[in-house]
């Protein structure tokens, strides 16, 4: 898929907030006809979430989600803290321990999908883990309320019909492992 000009092209920029763990930007922008608006874009560095895989069924994990306003289940994930930085499988391996305790003796990267790519540059490095080694977490302060558990297969497929697991990543990383086979 190429394109000769972009749909879309940036004329100008001005940065409306930044944190350590963010940037907000609003840019003018041009569309092909010529027309103008505003697009606000939400920078974020990628992150990497984990499907751990044990006796025909999935490590996850349940927190108090702030944004939402409730706990939520989903698959271990996170991303390196503010002045951090290295490999994602590395950013994976780091992300399973400190949540689940888990340590994977197989980690293999099933691909790379975009979060919200309407918001944010923000990506998701998905990887299974496999041969696992069972060890104590070391959660983050953020993460003090977090539990861990493992559910059945048919359990957790269960559990993203009926809207049990609503975290759009932790359900697009489980299609991706249903349609490696």
């Amino acid at each position: 898929m190429t394109e000769e000009r972009p749909a879309i092209r940036q004329v100008d920029t001005r940065q409306v907030y930044a944190s350590p763990w963010m940037r907000v930007r609003e840019d003018t922008v041009e569309r092909l006809d010529g027309s103008r608006g505003v697009y606000s874009v939400v920078e974020k560095r990628d992150f990497a979430l984990v499907i751990p895989v044990e006796d025909d069924g999935f490590h996850i994990v349940e927190e108090y989600r702030y944004p939402i306003g409730r706990r939520a289940l989903s698959f271990p994930q996170g991303g390196w803290p503010p002045g951090e930085s290295g490999e994602p499988d590395a950013m994976a391996r780091n992300e399973l321990a400190e949540e689940t305790g888990l340590r994977a003796g197989s980690l293999v990267h099933l691909g790379y999908l975009n979060s919200s790519h309407g918001t944010t540059n923000q990506g998701c490095h998905v990887y299974v883990a496999t041969d696992l080694t069972h060890g104590e977490p070391d959660r983050e302060a953020s993460e003090q309320d977090q539990t861990t558990r493992w559910v059945p297969r048919a359990e957790l497929l269960r559990m993203v019909r009926e809207g049990d697991i609503t975290d759009d990543s932790s359900v697009a990383a489980l299609a991706l492992y249903l349609l490696r086979g």
